[in-house]
């Protein structure tokens, strides 16, 4: 079993920043890769971000260049950050964060943090 814990988000202007917080414990031996989601009221939910075990980071093209994520294991944990700069009112959903744990790559959720981008 793996819990994820999410902070972070909130209200921002247009070109403005924001930094979600992710972490992740209990069996993080097994989590081969950490993700960040988003999901707009009427839209399918999306991977903006993930990071693997191994450091590899792959980003959705409507945020490369914008969104950076990283990843820190400490004292049994595994904490990700994505770092969301140039803020764009599209940008706006519910983030969520995921690890995919083990063998079949059992998907594991974080309750998800509300990020809003004014215009």
């Amino acid at each position: 079993q793996v819990q994820l814990v999410e902070s972070g988000g909130g209200l921002v202007q247009a070109g403005g920043s924001l930094r979600l917080s992710c972490t992740a414990s209990g069996s993080i031996i097994g989590i081969n890769a950490m993700d960040w989601y988003r999901q707009a009221p009427g839209k399918q939910r999306e991977l903006v971000a993930r990071i693997t075990s191994g450091g590899i980071t792959n980003y959705a093209d409507s945020v490369k260049g914008r969104f950076t994520i990283s990843r820190d294991n400490a004292n049994a944990k595994i904490t990700v950050i994505l770092q969301m700069n140039s803020l764009k009112p599209e940008d706006t959903a519910v983030y969520l964060c995921n690890a995919r744990w083990g063998k079949y790559l059992t998907d594991y959720w974080g309750q998800g943090t509300q990020v809003t981008v004014s215009s």
